[in-house]
């Protein structure tokens, strides 16, 4: 832990809206990320998980980019929230003109489409450690599941901003980002659901 690490958690325990709920999502699926390389650098340190070593491996070498990419979903979502801060602040439509309302319904499309991108990610993550927890070292499928854990809380704490998002708002394209969102979540927990069999079995739990 360093003066780092604190910084980021006294921004988000600030009053300030930014980064909220929907950077601390895409934060979170990083520190699953990490978990996950941890998981897989004890894997391939033995011939014992030799059936792992090529996920492992994969992830390993996908792992500096995936993180960076969560942490750009993170500052993504909080761009996006200050979007809608200064749509809010436009001069008020005049008689026969929308564009505060316009800009505004767009500025808030915006703030449910970054959230929505990290539940892809989240989603993407799960199924990569679906495919590391039959043959990953034993010793550490604890941590694995913790990473799933991680993976499957970014996605939930996603799909609360996306809602919160479109709640108020109506349109074929919010039909289509609410239908992706709950399609997200729903194969999300059915990942970790399949995950929990598989590490349970082989912990004997």
């Amino acid at each position: 832990m360093n003066e780092g690490y604190l910084e980021i958690l006294n921004s988000i325990s600030s009053s300030k809206p930014t980064p909220g709920g929907g950077s601390v999502a895409a934060l979170t699926l990083a520190h699953g990320y990490s978990l996950s390389v941890m998981v897989s650098r004890l894997t391939v340190k033995s011939d014992k998980w030799l059936d792992g070593h090529l996920i492992a491996n994969n992830i390993i070498n996908q792992s500096e980019d995936m993180i960076a990419k969560c942490i750009t979903l993170a500052m993504n979502d909080s761009r996006a929230f200050d979007g809608v801060m200064a749509a809010y602040k436009l001069p008020k439509d005049e008689e026969d003109s929308n564009v505060k309302s316009i800009a505004i319904r767009n500025a808030t499309l915006e703030a449910a489409e970054a959230p929505l991108d990290t539940m892809k990610s989240s989603l993407e993550f799960m199924h990569t450690l679906r495919k590391l927890v039959n043959d990953c070292n034993a010793n550490a499928l604890t941590d694995l599941a913790s990473a799933a854990e991680l993976g499957l809380s970014a996605c939930k704490m996603a799909e609360f901003n996306v809602r919160i998002n479109i709640d108020h708002l109506s349109g074929d394209d919010i039909e289509s980002i609410q239908t992706v969102s709950q399609n997200l979540l729903t194969e999300c927990t059915q990942v970790m659901s399949e995950i929990t069999k598989v590490y349970t079995n082989r912990l004997g739990w």
